[in-house]
């Protein structure tokens, strides 16, 4: 099973030589063999605008994506920014 949640490229400015533009997306599986337990992971995908497939796949446990979750809530809150 697999099941796309969103996704959508990052917010860094066009034309930077330096840093390339990237794309992420959130989706659910159950196919991550590795992982030996068979329960549902939320996988996060980021790689390169226009290079699928050479991206980092991460396979998170529900505790590991809260972990994940907390950590940007806290990035918004030192901005400055409202939590939902």
């Amino acid at each position: 099973m697999r099941r796309s949640i969103d996704d959508s490229v990052d917010d860094h400015p066009q034309g930077d030589e330096e840093r390339s533009p990237t794309s992420w997306a959130v989706a659910l599986s159950d196919d991550c063999d590795a992982c030996g337990d068979g329960e549902l992971r939320v996988v996060v995908t980021v790689e390169e605008v226009g290079r699928p497939g050479y991206g980092l796949i991460s396979h998170l446990a529900p505790a590991t994506a809260r972990r994940l979750r907390a950590a940007l809530a806290a990035a918004l809150r030192e901005i400055g920014e409202p939590i939902e």
